[in-house]
């Protein structure tokens, strides 16, 4: 059923004259969706709507669907569930989605809710909320399946199958010694496989892929699908086993990472509250101009120096009026072949297929692409300028095509490298800027070939 028709379902069985038929089809209708699938229904409805639906669901699946709830949502479920509902949710929780729930809250439902929690649940909140933000560590979860070295196959199995109801996956158990340091991984097929009898130790992989919890979680997300991980063990600076990261919560972490890439590529500020946790429909006006005003000022005085590259060449414009009727049109091809150029190396940077040490490589190659493009694109403007302005000005703007192109490509390839050298992030070299930049040099070098090129015509004009 489609989101917006399950909406005004719910909406027609919460009316204000609820009749116990309508009950069974609230059942009825939870138990026949998935928790994502209800989630973003529940996210539109009225608080004490949401509330009413939830508690119609079996508390391990309510878990599940309040996971995959807006911040805001479940941030405003406290207050009309009641600290003792959230309290039985939060148990059975997963841990990940425990945290990070708790880590949204405000400090007085905080301290509202922690003290009714288990201690084991508590110190597992506080140790995953110690980790900073954008840190492997905060995306981690605690819930995973760990192995004693000295076990053999039949007892591992066992060991897993009273365990399995509360970790995260089973899939994979992580082998570990007394200090609970990583010493290998074991597959739970290769555990049925094997004779019972059969030592943990002599199953597991020891060349054991990990990350380190104070890591950035972008490269947990890279890692996991480098190597097609189902989960990527996670060590704490003793090099013990602190958590896992799951291939679910890897792939959370790259939508958010591509967001905040396309937001810097639109010459969105990074830096303004709600980047990439709000919804477009929730976000308000202030927010989003938070979020758009920085870069436009920036952008506004940069095009500035166009302005008075323009004014430097009034002589040239004077003499040749009909250079102005190209201007747009080579200025936007530079900015254009840029923005393409800029995008393509900021994708292979993210991806790891390209690196600082490739950067004179791509640059050689870049150039040979853009005089191609330039040439290709000039001589189907120098038929437009032979028609519009006559052989000399088509000369200009065929010359000017493919310098501009070439300068926008250059600068749209070696922008995210000089980023990356400085610790920046490549996404930085948005298309905004790479299409102002272009814009600069492009007049300059429009006016600039004009001049040389028309010179005995701007000389005639200026003698008259």
């Amino acid at each position: 059923m489609h989101n917006e028709t399950l909406y005004h379902t719910f909406l027609e069985l919460l009316k204000d004259q609820f009749t116990p038929e309508d009950e069974k089809n609230i059942i009825a209708l939870v138990q026949k969706h998935h928790a994502a699938d209800l989630a973003p229904v529940l996210d539109q409805l009225e608080m004490q709507q949401a509330a009413r639906v939830l508690k119609y669901m079996e508390m391990p699946f309510q878990a599940e669907v309040f996971g995959y709830l807006e911040p805001s949502t479940q941030s405003n479920l406290v207050d009309e569930l009641g600290v003792a509902h959230i309290t039985r949710l939060i148990d059975v929780m997963d841990a990940d989605d425990r945290v990070d729930f708790y880590n949204n809250l405000d400090e007085e439902h905080q301290q509202a809710i922690l003290p009714g929690l288990a201690q084991a649940e508590r110190e597992d909140i506080r140790k995953l909320s110690s980790y900073g933000e954008g840190t492997v560590g905060a995306i981690m979860t605690s819930d995973y399946a760990a192995l004693a070295q000295n076990l053999r196959a039949g007892e591992a199995l066992e060991r897993l199958r009273q365990e399995a109801p509360d970790k995260e996956t089973i899939y994979n158990a992580y082998v570990v010694d007394e200090h609970r340091q990583l010493m290998g991984v074991v597959s739970l097929k290769d555990l049925i496989l094997a004779q019972p009898g059969t030592l943990v130790t002599d199953l597991m992989n020891s060349d054991v892929v990990s990350i380190n919890a104070a890591e950035h979680q972008s490269e947990a997300a890279r890692k996991i699908a480098k190597y097609d991980l189902l989960a990527l063990p996670v060590i704490n600076g003793n090099d013990k086993l602190a958590g896992i990261v799951t291939h679910d919560d890897a792939m959370d972490v790259a939508e958010a990472e591509a967001t905040e890439d396309i937001h810097r590529m639109g010459g969105v500020s990074p830096s303004a509250p709600g980047l990439g946790s709000v919804n477009m429909l929730e976000a308000s006006t202030w927010m989003m101009v938070q979020k758009r005003l920085p870069w436009l000022l920036v952008l506004v005085f940069m095009n500035i120096f166009s302005g008075a590259g323009i004014a430097h060449f009034e002589d040239t414009i004077e003499a040749v009026v009909a250079l102005v009727f190209f201007l747009p049109l080579l200025i936007d091809s530079g900015g254009n072949a840029g923005s393409q150029s800029a995008t393509l190396m900021i994708r292979a940077l993210a991806t790891g297929r390209a690196h600082l040490r490739d950067w004179f490589t791509l640059l050689s190659k870049e150039i040979g692409v853009a005089i191609l493009l330039g040439v290709g694109m000039a001589l189907a403007v120098s038929l437009i300028g032979v028609f519009r302005a006559g052989p000399e000005v088509a000369v200009v703007v065929a010359m000017t095509m493919v310098c501009t192109v070439l300068f926008g490509s250059l600068v749209g390839t070696a922008l995210p490298f000089v980023l990356s050298r400085l610790k920046l992030d490549p996404a930085t070299a948005s298309a905004p800027l790479v299409t102002s930049i272009a814009d600069i040099g492009g007049v300059l070098i429009y006016f600039s070939i004009a001049t040389w090129v028309l010179r005995d015509i701007i000389a005639a004009a200026g003698a008259a």
